[in-house]
């Protein structure tokens, strides 16, 4: 469920009007829902009770320091993937010492500088990266926290992309190879094992996946909690949000109007099947959530800047591009795309969604079928809330768009739009070739 719907035929993110936040900062903007959000983390740590939770907000999806304080505030911690992601969560005043270091290419800095900021764990993916945190910790008189990362070889069932638990994939250590890693791990003087790891991919429509992935692991857990005293088994993330049909996805008699097999996984169905499997392990279990979270709880807004006709084919050429929402062009993902205005009498039009950017690729939606929209028009690409400003560039010297922030009935600027001044604030010209 999310908190963008239409009242009055006007769009709305809580009780905001949308056409506002346009008129206020333009387009294109990233506009977000603090109560969707909020909710999201709420249904997901109560679908898991009768456990010891912790959440952590996988922020790569989403880290704009509001948000992060948003989080904080709710009692989550994060998951990192970089040095940089670290820092962030420090600036929005999150708590690092709840929060764990995951990837496969941490760098010598960047374990130094989770290991000075007391991370709670380091998610190892390998055995050199075993050798690298000892030697770093014990140059530092520490003991680093460390959960290896098991790959459990389950087919999440999604995009090749964005699947991470294949034997194939770049990502952990295969199941059949983890107890020796794990001794190896438990002679290296500097390290302490507090848990195990694993996470197969994300977007996830299914929980048979994740149910195999447990039972597969499980075992090994048992074994290692009783060998080195572990404290924690995490389970990653990964539950898929609505992108078809998402607005419609924010009133609850959506999700009764569908066949059971149709409707997306809940986190309340995705609790009830993974808490019995988890309970009788004594462990604090860690979730791992990013999409799910915050997916449904954002929308691009884009202007529609001319309706040009083709051979035989509309384009709705828009202000935003490839380099703002990127997921079209990289993942051919389907974004639903609505007018802020609802007009049940404007005719339809069957076009092509592109962007201004000097590449094909630079394509929303082919053939997509939407209300007639015009020059000035503006739209609002749903579920933009995940992997969409954290994968912005700046190609074509297009600065990042805006971001906004909507609690009820109040909405703030919580990132200005990239001014050209930024965009080369850091370049210079070499002194042999000036004249």
């Amino acid at each position: 469920m999310h908190h963008f719907r239409y009242q009055d035929s006007k769009l709305h993110c809580e009780s905001v009007d949308l056409a506002n936040v346009t008129r206020e900062f333009g387009t294109p903007t990233y506009v977000y829902s603090a109560q969707t959000i909020s909710e999201n983390y709420r249904r997901l740590k109560t679908s898991l009770a009768g456990l010891d939770v912790q959440i952590c907000y996988a922020m790569k999806a989403n880290s704009n320091l509001a948000i992060l304080r948003l989080f904080s505030n709710l009692g989550a911690s994060f998951d990192l993937v970089s040095g940089g992601e670290l820092q962030r969560v420090q600036a929005a005043g999150g708590d690092v010492g709840r929060s764990v270091f995951a990837g496969v290419g941490k760098t010598e800095a960047e374990i130094k500088l989770a290991l000075e900021a007391g991370v709670y764990g380091f998610h190892v993916e390998s055995e050199p990266e075993l050798a690298r945190i000892n030697h770093l910790a014990g140059k530092l008189g520490r003991k680093a926290p460390i959960a290896i990362r098991i790959n459990p070889d389950v087919d999440a069932k999604t995009h090749a992309k964005i699947t991470t638990g294949k034997s194939e994939n770049k990502f952990g250590i295969p199941l059949a190879h983890a107890a020796a890693a794990y001794e190896a791990a438990s002679k290296f003087p500097h390290l302490d094992l507090k848990g195990v790891q694993m996470h197969i991919g994300s977007q996830l429509t299914s929980a048979a996946p994740f149910i195999e992935s447990v039972k597969k692991v499980v075992p090994l857990v048992q074994e290692l909690k009783k060998r080195y005293g572990i404290e924690y088994f995490s389970i990653g993330g990964g539950i898929g949000i609505v992108y078809q049909d998402a607005l419609a996805s924010g009133e609850k008699t959506w999700w009764d109007a569908k066949p059971e097999s149709e409707r997306p996984l809940t986190p309340e169905a995705y609790g009830a099947v993974l808490a019995p499997l988890l309970v009788s392990l004594g462990l604090k279990i860690l979730l791992e959530p990013g999409r799910f979270l915050v997916g449904n709880a954002g929308v691009l807004l884009t202007r529609v800047e001319y309706l040009k006709q083709g051979q035989g084919k509309n384009f709705l050429v828009v202000d935003a591009a490839m380099n703002d929402l990127v997921r079209p062009a990289m993942y051919e993902a389907y974004h639903e795309l609505v007018p802020l205005t609802q007009d049940a009498a404007r005719a339809e039009l069957k076009a092509d969604i592109v962007g201004p950017i000097c590449e094909s690729g630079d394509c929303f939606a082919k053939d997509r079928v939407l209300p007639t929209a015009g020059e000035g028009d503006v739209l609002a690409f749903m579920s933009a809330g995940a992997y969409g400003y954290t994968m912005a560039s700046r190609y074509n010297t297009r600065g990042k768009p805006a971001e906004v922030l909507v609690s009820g009935d109040r909405f703030e600027l919580v990132n200005a739009r990239e001014k050209f001044e930024a965009l080369i604030a850091g370049e210079k010209i070499p002194g042999f070739l000036k004249t």
